[in-house]
């Protein structure tokens, strides 16, 4: 084998575990609560160009805090199945690395956004950066069950960013979404604490699935689930959302509060909750939410 072709491997190598930093599989959430909402915002089709825009910023600032996550959490990453493969537990990026990386993507993306966007967008990307990386990485996560709750108002931030892409200015819409996304946010993840809770438990982070048994985590899960529902509701008289939205928030919320019943009720009876029936449940649920979010507005009835 040629150096050159050593040479492109590891170039290749090394781009992967930096964009591996950005936890892509998050920033696919971030395209489902942004888009969506400049559409609502929009009151229909929005400029694509200020669509791609927004998304591009919005990747780079979700990354930013992903990486600057993983720089923070590298002790403990060592030590979890779920997390030993990162980049740098591995050793494939460099602390310091990984550390001008975040830094380069938190300064990028909020330049970005104040360029393509406007003011308000790009501070409110740079809010969501300090929330994640401070609020919940730094003070939350290791001190308190409740971490995820708090902490997860950093991702309730993309949806008063696509708005205010769009008008500038924010509104009880944009507000009744980030609501949404702060009250799904438990119920998506505590499952998730439910099947990692001995990884959880090795390296003293209280997840609620450390803290509570199964059946106990499972009735939180069904309270916040209800309480998404009731949320989703709420944006049909204040958006003026038509028939598509409507029966999508009623019909898969009922399917969302479903699962999360089932979940509890498996808990309760000592068989095996399969928690993560929940977690993905959770993510279908919110996409096709969006998705009527985005839909709604094109449609006359």
């Amino acid at each position: 084998m040629s150096d050159q072709t050593v040479g492109t491997q590891s170039l290749g190598r090394t781009v992967k575990a930096y964009v591996a930093l950005t936890k892509p599989r998050v920033l696919e959430l971030l395209l489902v609560s942004t888009v969506p909402v400049m559409f609502l915002a929009q009151g229909g089709l929005p400029d694509m160009w200020l669509v791609l825009a927004t998304v591009i910023g919005g990747s780079l600032s979700a990354g930013s805090a992903a990486s600057f996550n993983m720089y923070l959490d590298r002790d403990i990453d060592a030590h979890m199945h779920r997390t030993e493969n990162r980049p740098l537990v591995t050793g494939e990026i460099t602390p310091r690395g990984a550390l001008i990386f975040s830094w380069t993507l938190a300064v990028v993306s909020t330049v970005w956004l104040w360029f393509t966007t406007n003011w308000l967008a790009a501070t409110l990307s740079a809010a969501a950066i300090f929330f994640y990386v401070v609020i919940y990485t730094m003070i939350l996560k290791r001190r308190t069950e409740q971490n995820i709750v708090w902490g997860g108002i950093a991702g309730c931030f993309p949806v008063l960013i696509g708005w205010a892409a769009v008008t500038e200015s924010l509104d009880w819409p944009a507000f009744i979404l980030f609501l949404l996304i702060f009250l799904w946010t438990p119920p998506h993840y505590w499952p998730l604490s439910m099947k990692y809770r001995d990884d959880y438990e090795d390296v003293d982070v209280p997840m609620l699935g450390v803290t509570r048994n199964a059946s106990q985590v499972g009735l939180q899960v069904i309270l916040y689930a209800w309480a998404t529902v009731a949320c989703s509701l709420l944006l049909v008289p204040i958006a003026n959302m038509g028939l598509v939205y409507t029966v999508s928030a009623l019909v898969f919320g009922g399917w969302f509060i479903y699962e999360s019943h089932r979940l509890y009720n498996r808990a309760v009876r000592g068989t095996e909750p399969r928690p993560m029936r929940v977690f993905h449940a959770s993510i279908t649920y919110l996409t096709l939410i969006f998705v009527a979010v985005a839909v709604d507005p094109l449609l006359p009835f």
